[in-house]
């Protein structure tokens, strides 16, 4: 790895703006890919697996760099794993991947697709964006072709240093053989992609340092050739959460699994303490205006949140969406009002007939992790039911609760609001 440089002493504008907005934790060679990416267009990859129909803001970082790839001259590749994923990244898991089935995967690769639409320009311009399978070639190989090609070139001893296998091993959890072949595959990735287009980076996130060096070297000997390697840091939020996770699940980037109004109020409940971090990774805004919204005192930096929000549902969603997303939060916040944009849950109108508890409702919707975190807010005052707070753990939910609008409104405190109608 390249010792530390200022972000003001590069060259090439593509590895000054990851620099300077907190993308970069390692690069094999800072200096040498400065160089080369100030001197012509510079083709970069990230592989993405296919275990699920939608990509989650977690992968947002690695989305986000490509953009800056091709924003600043040079060329993204998103390399779909439909060969990979059939095998299952080990990389710091307690236990092996369930073996996925081939059609399931590629239902999952056409559905993550539309993801980077939106956010990246594939056109046949010199810095038009390209998505590839790795399927394509991994599943060409036959055993003993892969093992005499590329065997040679690894050897046991440096894999068993990496801390994606190291980990595994001294917690005495199983790793598999399979698993254990997953960083030689990514390996042969980068390789395949330099032979076919040309590509010189690989970027991942700090997880995948092991992988990707691997890469770099076995593009090295075979192509004689440098390739390059830069990873990001490990996000989390100020509380210690991996980016991506919630009490209620993952936050999806697809809107059939989780609406631009969640997705806009994921960003609008943003920590005070990672505003201007997460300003600087999830949006363009100029960092100019940046410091000076993370910069705003007290119950101003609510004013930084909605930019948030706003710039970051922009970019996955579009403007429509996020306009939308915002307005309906004004209207469900600030004015007190129902609005059909807001997130809307059935539920049987003979159960509401009857009457249910509020503790098991908001946990049947979703709105908590459980029940038991229900009646804990409900003890606090946190729960509101038609934005009034509740305190009375036993209170049952009836038919006589709905509005005018033919609903009821349960939320959270100020941070998440979800209607009720009876189906």
């Amino acid at each position: 790895m390249s010792p530390a440089m200022a972000p003001q002493a590069f060259k090439s504008e593509f590895v000054r703006t990851l620099h300077a907005r907190g993308f970069v934790h390692q690069i094999t060679d800072a200096e040498a890919l400065d160089r080369a990416s100030a001197e012509g267009v510079v083709t970069g990859y990230i592989g993405f697996d296919a275990t699920a129909p939608s990509l989650h803001v977690g992968s947002l970082v690695q989305i986000m760099m490509l953009r800056w790839l091709q924003k600043t001259g040079h060329r993204p590749i998103v390399l779909m794993g439909g060969g990979t994923t059939k095998v299952g990244d080990p990389t710091f898991r307690d236990t092996s991947r369930v073996m996925m089935e081939e059609a399931q995967i590629a239902a999952n690769i056409a559905s993550i697709r539309t993801v980077f639409g939106r956010l990246l320009a594939f056109d046949d311009g010199p810095t038009g964006a390209v998505m590839l399978d790795n399927d394509d070639w991994l599943s060409g190989y036959g055993y003993l072709e892969f093992l005499r090609t590329y065997g040679p070139h690894f050897t046991i001893n440096r894999m068993l240093t990496f801390d994606s296998v190291r980990l595994r091993l001294e917690r005495e959890q199983p790793l598999s053989f399979l698993e254990f072949n997953y960083m030689l595959m990514q390996a042969v990735d980068f390789l395949e992609l330099n032979r076919r287009v040309d590509c010189r980076l690989q970027m991942g996130g700090s997880d995948q340092w092991g992988n990707i060096v691997n890469g770099v070297e076995l593009v090295r000997r075979l192509q004689e050739q440098q390739a390059f390697g830069l990873t990001t840091p490990l996000i989390t939020t100020a509380g210690g959460a991996k980016m991506g996770k919630t009490a209620a699940g993952a936050v999806w980037l697809n809107p059939d699994m989780l609406s631009p109004y969640d997705y806009w109020q994921f960003w609008r409940n943003t920590a005070d303490a990672d505003v201007g971090r997460f300003l600087r990774l999830f949006t363009e805004l100029e960092l100019d205006e940046i410091a000076r919204l993370e910069a705003l005192p007290g119950a101003e930096i609510n004013q930084a949140k909605k930019v948030l929000a706003n710039h970051a549902t922009a970019l996955v969603h579009g403007r429509e969406a996020a306009d939308t997303a915002a307005a309906a939060a004004e209207s469900a916040f600030v004015r007190g009002e129902v609005s059909s944009d807001m997130p809307t849950v059935e539920v049987a109108r003979d159960q509401l007939q009857t009457g249910v508890p509020l503790p098991v409702l908001a946990n049947q919707i979703g709105l908590t992790g459980s029940s038991s975190e229900a009646r804990r807010l409900l003890q606090g005052g946190g729960l509101r039911l038609n934005d009034v707070a509740q305190t009375d753990v036993n209170r049952l939910v009836t038919l006589a609760d709905l509005g005018p609008e033919g609903a009821l409104k349960l939320a959270v405190g100020k941070k998440k609001i979800m209607l009720v109608r009876p189906a």
